[in-house]
Formats: C-alpha cells, sequence, structure tokens
C-alpha cells in the first residue's frame, strides 16, 4: 500500500494520475496547504522541503518502507517500480526524462509564476504580469510544436513526461492563454483529458479544496508563514 499525502494542485494530481494508471493501490492524506499541514512536524518529516505531494510506499526497493518527496522523484520511482510510462530502451528513457526535466524546471515553476502574478499577487505588477505570460506563452509554444511531430510529449507513447505537464495546463485561462492557439497541444490535451485515469486522478481531494480567499490562507501559501526556519 502506497500513502499519498498532498492536495489538489498541479504536482499532487501528478501523482494521482499516475497511481490511477497504474491501478497500484493508495491511500489519500489530505494536506491542505491552505490550512498550513504542509508544516506540521508529521509532514516535514518525509517532505522536510514543506511541499506536497509526499509519499510512504511500504514495500519499497529492499523491502523496506521508503519515503519520497518532490513529485518528479515520486513520477520516476512509480515509473521504475511498475516498469511503465518511461519508455522500454535507453534512448526512450533518457527522451522522457529530458521533458519531464523541461516540465519541473519550466512548465511548473513558470506557470505557477504566471498563475500567481495574475490571481493572487496583492497588487497587479505589470512587469511581472507580463514576463511570465509571455514566458508562458513561449512554453506553450515549444510543447506544441513538439507535439506537431509526435503524438506525445517523448514521442510515440504516453509516459509520465505527459502526466507531469497535463495537469499544469489545466489553468490555461488564468495564465493567459487561449488554447486555440496552440492547436497540436489542444489535440494533446483534450485526448489526455478523456482517459479514465486522468478523469478519477483530478477528481482525488478536488472536494476538498476552496477557493484562496482569506488573507490567512493567503499569508500561509505566499507570506511570512512560508519563510519561517523550521
Amino acid at each position: 500500500m502506497i500513502d499519498v499525502y498532498s492536495w489538489a494542485t498541479p504536482n499532487g494530481h501528478k501523482i494521482h494520475i499516475l497511481l490511477e494508471e497504474l491501478g497500484l493501490p493508495y491511500r489519500v492524506h489530505a494536506i491542505d496547504i491552505g490550512a498550513g499541514d504542509q508544516f506540521k512536524p508529521d509532514f516535514l518529516s518525509i517532505s522536510p522541503n514543506n511541499k506536497i505531494p509526499a509519499i510512504v510506499d511500504a514495500d519499497g526497493p529492499d523491502g523496506k518502507p521508503i519515503s519520497l518527496f518532490e513529485s518528479g522523484a515520486i513520477l520516476l520511482y512509480l515509473a521504475g517500480k511498475s516498469g511503465r510510462f518511461l519508455g522500454h530502451t535507453d534512448r526512450e528513457k533518457f527522451n522522457t526524462l529530458q521533458w519531464l526535466m523541461f516540465q519541473m524546471g519550466g512548465v511548473g515553476p513558470m506557470l505557477g509564476q504566471a498563475h500567481h502574478f495574475r490571481i493572487y499577487a496583492p497588487e497587479k505588477i505589470e512587469y511581472a504580469v507580463n514576463r511570465y505570460t509571455n514566458e508562458a506563452k513561449r512554453l506553450y509554444g515549444v510543447i506544441d510544436k513538439q507535439l506537431s511531430q509526435h503524438p506525445y510529449l517523448a514521442g510515440n507513447e504516453y509516459t509520465i513526461a505527459d502526466i507531469a505537464t497535463f495537469p499544469w495546463l489545466r489553468s490555461w485561462k488564468n495564465q493567459g492563454i487561449e488554447l486555440s492557439e496552440y492547436p497540436h497541444l489542444k489535440t494533446w490535451f483534450d485526448a489526455i483529458s478523456e482517459r479514465p485515469a486522468v478523469k478519477r486522478g483530478v477528481e482525488v481531494l478536488a472536494s476538498a479544496r476552496k477557493p484562496l480567499t482569506d488573507d490567512k490562507a493567503r499569508d500561509i501559501l505566499f507570506g511570512s508563514q512560508q519563510y519561517q526556519k523550521r
């Protein structure tokens, strides 16, 4: 049994989707990041960066429990454990890895900043909004070009690169994107949206997440509490 400590965010949904695709048994433990659950000692013991998601697999590689944090590392672990969605040859695996790193190093951080400065920032800073919106458009363009040549990010097969990237693109409107301007990406996005495991994965904890409207939750996520030494 795999215990998943998570919340209904793009990084959380990556893990929910992969577990659903794999059909592995798992239990979800809600870490309400608006309430500060990510700073509790029990969670920090498995996720020292105070970010979701994290997992504990009772049946680790050596038969002993293993805990992991960072969504990309968890995706790689689960893909390796199951032998699926990573590629079969070394060439396929490295191709998957480069697109996974593209998501981890670019898509997630940059779209997150676009979302933040467009939606959550207490004041609208034109420079920041323009910078991150333009970078979002650039990244969507990179993905669209890749998908004009291949059905999936890493080539002809659906992999953890697609699973990692898809949840971040679900908020395209908030990122200043018009999806119809990226036709190849839209075809890919629509197809992945219809996968039964994806439909189940994005519903995990979705009903528990509430709109971020109160000042306390904003301070927990974006203010002084985020930067305290622990």
